[in-house]
């Protein structure tokens, strides 16, 4: 799933669906061309260290601001992206929401800049901007023409160092967060769906919370909350900027020097571990809300990635959720849609780069006659059925090189190698891994996918969650003008 929230942009953003993992490999397999497709046949020939010789630039300022710069100058634009590590995991009870409030407010002026001014400056020079708020971390980026990079860390710099936040604007913005929860969660079934199967799934990990924040916590947060979360977490010590395009490295570190090194650091607080108990038993819960279909999810919990060079079943379970649903033919749309029409949608997903404790995800709505129950039992049993039979070499060979390619993909867009820096980085895990990951995914055998199915599937750390529609009594209607920004 999905835990970003972008700040509203000029047009109303497509909803967030449940499995972008999904969603992602099957745009990617329908837009390779022929061309990289040798170009991935050949780069899975290569030795590694020739296939790969563009490598980023990383170097740290003296205020302890890390900055990656990855050069790329087949068009003569850049990405510039300030990486917080502080997201929705960070909150405490009270005050959940408070992360993606304050993204809200950083857009609302500074010393120097009145309310609305800072995307009217990035609009004014042709580029486009917006920042996202989720469980690990918060990001502003802007993309723009190579020549305007150093306005945007002027302006980047500007409201780390010289925020202000007026009571006023927090009051009227606050109210567009609310909204913005009501259109975006509670008006949406899939969505109410899985803030409560989170919710069920985590009892003391903070990832209980959405990362929007409960109402009642939107509904009693004062300026001074937002404050306190600025002063108390944006510093450049605890900030990265990824710079991707035609830039070259060593004018970017001049600049950022320039623009970010003279503001001092702060002592950011050690955050205590917040471990999950060991779940010991099936939770279920059902959700009841106005929709056009049931729709059940399945949440296991499994392992997240922690170190690219030890953790095998990590990769194991990102081989799994592709041979379930990494392509058009995938086994679970080729049994449950096509062959048995059991479910009119089914899916798997795993993203295990997180700070945080990681689920593997079944999903699906049930065909006119079959219910969540008959769809939950068929989802289980093409898992049950790779745990018993194992995967072909055949097969196996096919899904590695959609997941291959589906990484060696995202180098075809600079904003898309930034984003994946970041979250890297924001993870713990470093951007130099990138490409032994690749690397690694590469390697998982058909046994270790066999040995994963077999092993964290079963009742004890599931939780299930189902939607029971209720009659639509309007039809869906358009985000109202105020998150229209």
């Amino acid at each position: 799933m999905t835990n970003s929230i972008a700040r509203p942009a000029t047009q109303p953003q497509p909803q967030p669906q449940p499995q972008p993992q999904r969603q992602r490999q099957r745009l990617l397999a329908a837009r390779l061309s022929p061309l990289l497709l040798l170009l991935l046949a050949a780069l899975l020939s290569l030795p590694w260290s020739l296939a790969h010789a563009a490598l980023a630039t990383e170097f740290r300022l003296q205020n302890g601001m890390k900055v990656i710069v990855k050069e790329d100058r087949r068009a003569p634009t850049v990405a510039h992206m300030i990486w917080y590590r502080i997201g929705s995991m960070d909150e405490r009870n009270g005050a959940t929401g408070v992360a993606h409030a304050l993204e809200h407010m950083m857009f609302k002026g500074t010393k120097k800049l009145k309310p609305g001014e800072f995307s009217a400056k990035v609009a004014a020079l042709g580029g486009r901007e917006n920042a996202f708020t989720s469980k690990d971390f918060t990001g502003y980026f802007q993309q723009i023409e190579k020549s305007r990079l150093a306005d945007m860390m002027a302006l980047e710099a500007d409201r780390m160092e010289n925020l202000v936040l007026d009571k006023g604007e927090f009051e009227r913005e606050i109210k567009v967060v609310m909204e913005e929860r009501r259109w975006r969660t509670d008006d949406q079934p899939i969505q109410k769906v899985y803030e409560q199967l989170h919710a069920a799934a985590w009892t003391a990990h903070p990832y209980h919370h959405p990362v929007v924040g409960w109402m009642n916590d939107l509904e009693n947060m004062t300026v001074e909350d937002a404050r306190a979360w600025h002063d108390r977490w944006y510093a450049p010590n605890n900030a990265i900027m990824v710079v991707t395009g035609d830039v070259d490295a060593a004018e970017v570190q001049r600049l950022a020097e320039k623009y970010f090194g003279r503001i001092k650091p702060k002592q950011v607080p050690v955050t205590k571990p917040q471990v999950e108990p060991v779940q010991s038993g099936l939770r279920r819960l059902t959700v009841k809300a106005p929709a056009e279909n049931p729709y059940v999810a399945l949440a296991f919990k499994v392992p997240q990635l922690k170190d690219v060079e030890k953790d095998d079943e990590e990769l194991a379970l990102d081989v799994l959720s592709s041979i379930l649903d990494g392509y058009d033919n995938a086994r679970l749309n080729a049994r449950l849609v096509r062959t048995d029409r059991v479910a009119n949608s089914a899916g798997a997903s795993y993203d295990g780069i997180a700070r945080g404790p990681v689920l593997f995800i079944l999903d699906g709505v049930p065909a006119q006659g079959v219910t969540t129950t008959q769809l939950e039992a068929a989802l289980r049993a093409e898992v049950t059925r790779i745990a018993n039979e194992g995967v072909g070499e055949a097969e196996l060979k096919r899904v590695k090189r959609q997941l291959i390619a589906g990484q060696i993909y995202k180098r075809d867009s600079i904003f898309g190698q930034a984003m994946e820096i970041g979250t890297m980085e924001m993870s713990g895990i470093s951007h130099r891994q990138i490409d032994r990951l690749i690397e690694r995914l590469g390697q998982v055998t058909a046994q270790q996918v066999q040995a994963v199915a077999q092993k964290y599937f079963g009742d004890d750390a599931l939780t299930i969650a189902t939607l029971v529609p209720l009659p639509l009594t309007q039809k869906p209607v358009p985000p109202p003008p105020s998150l229209r920004h």
